[in-house]
């Protein structure tokens, strides 16, 4: 009796779970199962999970026109099989298309759905290889293949994107969804020297160069599928570029006083911990979950875990603390559109109300953190979204309601951080877009008492 591969049975069932809202792909693909897979088989299983939800929007038009119906009236199973057959089939060069349809089908029957087989291999074997990856190299040449893309994006999302952004920009963004991210290390306090780093990586067949903007950033040009194992071998965090610099624009300085209000998992804490020196830093999260989590990953990422004090909180409540900050990180929850490509199962959950909801929440949180900054105290407000509802809308009326605040302004941000500069706008907001930075998309907003 024929079965699916281990590499498409797992990125079956992470597919499966993402649909039902259950996990994070990128988190998903960590996980034992898929680390006791061969080299190989957690490259196809990483490719299939990815490639399908990037694509998604693209592929499930082509399932319309194959099938003669809306894909989401069939099981979630059934359409599971289908994106990824239709995956491999029209993206990728080297897998055949007759193991593409015989092993969703396989994956069909697996899944007690066996009264669907049939529709699975008729609808596939209708299916063109077209291997549409191999025709763009790091932009598309072929508007149909651009064209593809802007429809891997929600209608209304996209529209959203115009509006803000303008039709170029949109498509690009929309480009940039589709495309794998560079990984990022980053160097952490407890790691060895940075040069010996790199000659490690080399040493197993990795490039790395040193990032363009954070000290501590490492981009790994070739050999992307030791990353994760070669990072933990080494001490080294898997953070973007545009995470690593947030922290820096608090300008931590030894013995002060400093409050992470939405920390864990604790990639941002530990860089302000190498900061703060002897100083006192309190890390705060609403989940005892995630914090559990940031407590294991402190002693990992930082030489000074042990200044990091947890507390568990509710941010939109008023907070406990008696005694006042030296600085404030507010790292919002946030819609995350600016990071599609690494988790791009957010362009499927993310919904229109969303960008009424998520603001009232910020807009809270703010406040709140406004409220325990000391006079002269500096506060980081930032989300990974590139909406301006969450970002600079969100900042400008909060400061337009709390008196004795004031945005801190380009120049200023300038002097202090040059290496920066190019990413703060005229207005001294911190921005970055994947498509123009090749980094996640970032805000910030600099804000003094």
């Amino acid at each position: 009796m024929a079965q699916a591969s281990p590499a498409r049975k797992i990125a079956f069932d992470i597919l499966l779970q993402v649909d039902a809202t259950k996990g994070y792909a990128a988190d998903l693909l960590q996980g034992p199962q898929v680390s006791s897979l061969s080299e190989r088989d957690r490259g196809l299983a990483t490719e299939i999970v990815m490639g399908v939800l990037r694509w998604r929007g693209e592929i499930d038009q082509r399932l319309q026109k194959l099938s003669g119906r809306n894909p989401q009236w069939l099981d979630r199973e059934v359409i599971t099989a289908l994106r990824m057959g239709v995956y491999q089939i029209v993206f990728l060069e080297k897998i055949p298309k007759s193991a593409a349809v015989n092993e969703s089908v396989e994956l069909t029957k697996m899944s007690r759905k066996r009264s669907a087989a049939g529709l699975v291999n008729a609808v596939l074997r209708k299916c063109e290889p077209e291997k549409l990856l191999q025709v763009a190299a790091v932009s598309p040449s072929d508007p149909e293949l651009l064209a593809a893309a802007r429809r891997s994006v929600p209608v209304w999302l996209l529209d959203r994107w115009e509006a803000n952004f303008g039709s170029e920009a949109a498509s690009s963004l929309a480009w940039s969804a589709t495309r794998l991210p560079p990984a990022t290390l980053r160097i952490c306090s407890c790691t060895p020297d940075p040069d010996d780093v790199v000659r490690k990586f080399a040493e197993k067949g990795s490039s790395v160069r040193r990032g363009e903007y954070a000290p501590n950033a490492l981009i790994v040009e070739a050999g992307e599928g030791t990353v994760s194992r070669l990072a933990e071998e080494l001490g080294l965090a898997i953070q973007d570029e545009a995470s690593q610099l947030v922290p820096e624009l608090l300008q931590v300085g030894p013995g002060q006083r400093v409050l992470d209000l939405c920390a864990a998992p604790g990639m941002k804490t530990s860089l302000l911990a190498d900061a703060v020196g002897d100083g006192v830093l309190v890390a705060c999260d609403s989940s005892g979950r995630r914090l559990e989590t940031l407590r294991k990953l402190m002693p990992r990422l930082t030489a000074n875990a042990s200044t990091v004090r947890v507390v568990r909180l509710d941010a939109t409540q008023p907070l406990p603390f008696r005694k006042r900050f030296d600085l404030v990180l507010v790292d919002a929850p946030c819609s995350g559109t600016g990071t599609p490509a690494r988790n791009p199962e957010i362009k499927w959950r993310l919904a229109p109300e969303d960008f009424e909801r998520l603001p009232a929440i910020q807009r809270t949180i703010l406040a709140n953190a406004l409220s325990v900054l000391r006079p002269s105290g500096r506060l980081v407000y930032a989300t990974c979204s590139l909406e301006p509802e969450e970002n600079e809308q969100v900042v400008e009326s909060v400061l337009a309601a709390a008196s004795g605040f004031r945005l801190v302004g380009k120049s200023e941000l300038a002097e202090a951080l040059p290496k920066i500069a190019p990413l703060i706008d005229e207005h001294g907001y911190f921005r970055t877009r994947p498509d123009l930075h090749d980094m996640d998309g970032f805000f910030a907003a600099v804000i003094t008492r």
